[in-house]
């Protein structure tokens, strides 16, 4: 590793600083249909008025989906959560990057995954394939701490330790987070992303829930994970066993969403990445349930 890079992940506290305690993650906020760029724009500015730290672009985002939010915002960090590396090239990345870290320095943090098996054709060796797309990015000039990864297992944890400002782990627990944090370290950023219920009927936000995470546990990385942390194949079965639901989901009302979302922060998060789920959270923009997000975050 070059020196540059180590210097570039030689500030984690600002970074730290930047995103804050809390922020929101969101399919529906990298919409690329114009009739709705308005209303993503409003979104924004209000989510940073409301004191989140950061949104976080789900849906394989790039560069580019983050570029309306941060024109609509001033201090808004805006994140992919997560861009495949199977999907964009590390060099046109490194360009994407480069025009909105120009007109927004600093605002712009690069979320990369390796995805799924069943989603990318040309999945193969994703350690090596992530060490070599951050090899190609350090090459065009991208740095090291404008990066994170999304590590659920041991080797991936080491290398967002190692090659990037840290790690956004999606579909977690906070037992996986007190471990992520041991292997981190202190200094790197750890924002995991927690799915939030906020229904205070348990029949009603469970199935909510199930109806969400099922597809989840068809993907073997994040079964492989479960199984790590200790749950059994029957907890992934039917779209995940009570247990498992009220592992990765806060529901409820204020105060036991507030509670979940303490047990992260004391297992070691810095910053948590929530997001709402709700009817059609690929397409809602829930600024009601966010308000009360912000509201029971206080």
């Amino acid at each position: 590793m070059d020196d540059t890079t180590t210097a570039d992940r030689g500030a984690p506290n600002a970074l730290k600083e930047a995103v804050g305690r809390h922020g929101v993650w969101s399919i529906a906020l990298r919409s690329e249909d114009p009739a709705r760029h308005g209303e993503i724009a409003e979104a924004a500015a209000e989510l940073e008025e409301l004191g989140f730290g950061a949104v976080w672009l789900g849906g394989n985002s790039n560069p580019a989906h983050a570029a309306p939010l941060l024109d609509a915002t001033t201090r808004l960090v805006v994140a992919t959560g997560i861009q495949s590396i199977w999907e964009h090239d590390a060099e046109d990345t490194a360009r994407r990057l480069a025009t909105v870290e120009a007109a927004h320095p600093g605002r712009f943090l690069l979320g990369l995954g390796v995805s799924h098996a069943k989603l990318a054709d040309q999945y193969r060796r994703p350690y090596a394939a992530m060490v070599a797309y951050l090899d190609a990015l350090d090459a065009a000039g991208v740095s090291a701490g404008r990066r994170v990864l999304a590590a659920l297992g041991p080797k991936m944890l080491r290398l967002s330790r190692d090659r990037a400002a840290g790690s956004h782990p999606y579909l977690v627990t906070p037992e996986h987070t007190a471990q992520a944090r041991e292997i981190l370290g202190d200094g790197p950023l750890l924002a995991p992303e927690l799915k939030v219920v906020l229904d205070t009927d348990p029949d009603r936000a469970r199935a909510t829930a199930r109806a969400y995470l099922a597809p989840y546990l068809e993907l073997p990385n994040y079964a492989r994970n479960f199984l790590r942390l200790g749950f059994t194949e029957d907890d992934l079965l039917e779209g995940g066993s009570e247990r498992l639901v009220d592992a990765v989901f806060a529901w409820g009302d204020e105060n036991r969403v507030r509670a979940a979302v303490d047990l992260f922060h004391d297992a070691g998060a810095d910053h948590l990445a929530l997001q709402l789920v709700g009817d059609d959270p690929r397409e809602d923009l829930p600024r009601e349930g966010w308000r009360r997000l912000a509201q029971l975050l206080d």
